[in-house]
């Protein structure tokens, strides 16, 4: 379990800042950010569906972006006009149209001039709205040059490339092509961004009592057979850690090194394969995950407790309890069938599922050993989500972490190491998504400060647990906050919930004076329920 723990924990590592709402398989650009708004040019930039009907049947449906000139758009499609689609000649719309247009929408190519220039012409020649083909597959921002003449009467929106070739071929095919133009409003905060902050939430609130409560039974453990052991019998020394792995300074700092290595690999290698690789990767680990849960949740019933305490040896497994052996078989259909219908609309809960395991399943074995190695390995993550999410478009021309995160290339909605919820009430879909690594990476810290409460026999205001916890609560709450006044666009979670945890930690030891034995020792070598922490408050 241990290497699938691991590797797991650092696929996760590589999806650290992968936070958002994803409504628009690709990106919304601009070259210059700081182009002003001015009178007749001060709209926001919105998403717009174009639903199109070729010959009279509902055909597909596209998205494109509102300019920031010419009047808003109906936010009801109810209300929107369904109207003819027609190809300009000559396509850039840089000269008036030699057809002659009577309240039809014009599909233009961009290019030779600028997109005002092409909007004005457009309306002195009939058009009742224009839709400007981009050169890529991004969508592009469309504002107002200085001189530009801004008394524009009909709506321009911007198409990807694929979706203009597609309208331009069936207007060559001389099918009648119809279009409607609308852009409804998001709601500020949808019912799936609730779910998913209670999912992160709670499954670090489990994962750090788990976590606790096998410290103490080992301190206990380790304390009983101290007693018992006569003088000359020798007590082992791995008997108080054994299952669990530290985290230390080195490993911390090589950890998020490697993992920007395989990040780069991902994003060079994203393919179906590649994709099918992490999804096989996923499902093992989901497996195991969630037997460990299982065994581990079924092992509180008295009814169970002989078959979790009896083992049988295995090849290559080694030793294994029967009540390991019987949910196994549990888990793994659980796992194939995941996979199988992976690309079904439903398929997000057993993913979550899956995931959520896996990540109880990691943060009670792996472990941070004192607050300094959760200091450096945090503040590596919150540089690298950071490099990786924005730094990362000025090397690449991209951000490596959403594209990797988004499967782009690859035929899948995106990789399978996010916890996701379809948002329920928002009129353009998508999911509401949040790497393993946001909730890991804090989640290894928490879950150090609980068990530092409970073996220092800390009350639950006096320790550092709960606060801990409201700190990641309310950073996760900024990132959504963050999440909104960016238009959705994916977010780097720990670039808000790092200063908030690490914060908290840092700022209580330092007021309560025990920083020191929270930096260095972190807890006791031998931990003991009856033996208190040394401190000074």
């Amino acid at each position: 379990m241990k290497f699938w723990s691991f590797l797991i924990l650092l696929l996760s590592c590589c999806f650290l800042g992968w936070f958002t709402s994803e409504v628009y398989g690709g990106d919304i650009v601009h070259e210059d950010d700081k182009a002003p708004k001015k009178p007749g040019c001060e709209n926001n930039f919105v998403l717009v569906k174009v639903p199109t009907w070729v010959d009279g049947f509902e055909d597909n449906e596209y998205v494109g972006v509102g300019a920031r000139f010419g009047p808003t758009l109906e936010s009801k499609e109810k209300h929107a006009n369904q109207t003819r689609l027609a190809l300009a000649d000559p396509p850039d719309c840089c000269s008036p149209p030699k057809n002659k247009l009577t309240g039809e929408v014009i599909l233009v190519y961009r290019g030779n001039c600028s997109f005002t220039t092409k909007t004005n012409i457009a309306e002195d020649a009939g058009a009742s709205a224009i839709l400007i083909v981009n050169n890529s597959t991004e969508l592009f921002k469309m504002v107002c040059e200085d001189d530009a003449d801004t008394n524009i009467r009909i709506p321009a929106v911007m198409l990807p490339i694929d979706a203009g070739e597609t309208l331009e071929d069936l207007l060559f095919n001389n099918s009648k092509v119809n279009v409607q133009l609308y852009s409804p409003r998001r709601p500020a905060v949808d019912v799936a961004e609730v779910f998913l902050w209670l999912m992160a939430v709670g499954t670090i609130l489990c994962a750090s009592y788990w976590s606790a409560w096998n410290a103490r039974e080992a301190a206990i453990e380790y304390d009983k057979m101290l007693k018992d052991a006569s003088e000359d019998v020798a007590v082992p020394e791995e008997t108080g850690s054994a299952g669990f792995v530290d985290i230390s300074t080195r490993s911390a700092l090589l950890f998020v090194v490697v993992a920007s290595l395989f990040l780069v690999m991902l994003y060079k290698l994203m393919s179906v394969w590649f994709i099918d690789v992490l999804v096989v990767l996923f499902c093992i680990g989901g497996a195991e995950g969630l037997q460990t849960c299982l065994v581990a949740l079924l092992s509180c019933f008295r009814w169970s407790k002989h078959a979790a305490g009896t083992f049988v040896k295995l090849p290559i497994f080694g030793a294994v309890s029967y009540l390991a052996m019987a949910v196994s078989p549990f888990c793994i259909l659980c796992a194939v069938l995941w996979g199988v219908y992976r690309r079904e609309p439903y398929a997000w809960i057993g993913q979550d599922i899956l995931g959520i395991a896996l990540i109880l399943t990691v943060l009670q074995i792996v472990r941070v050993p004192n607050l300094k190695v959760g200091t450096v390995l945090l503040s590596c993550a919150f540089f690298y989500d950071i490099f990786w999410v924005f730094i990362s478009k000025w090397l690449f021309h991209e951000s490596v972490m959403i594209v990797v995160a988004r499967g782009d290339n690859s035929g899948e909605d995106g990789i399978p190491m996010l916890l996701k919820i379809p948002r329920m009430f928002d009129p353009w879909g998508g999911y509401s998504v949040i790497g393993f690594g946001d909730i890991i990476l804090p989640g290894l810290v928490i879950a150090f400060s609980l068990r530092y409460d409970w073996l220092g026999n800390k009350k639950i205001q006096a320790g550092f647990f709960l606060w801990g916890m409201i700190a990641y609560g309310l950073g996760l709450l900024v990132t959504y906050v963050a999440l909104n006044l960016m238009d959705g666009h994916g977010q780097p979670a720990l670039l808000y919930i790092v200063p908030f945890t690490l914060g908290t930690f840092l700022s209580l030891g330092i007021k309560r004076g025990e920083l020191k034995n929270l930096w260095t020792r972190g807890e006791p070598e031998w931990p003991c329920p009856h033996v208190r922490l040394h401190s000074s408050q």
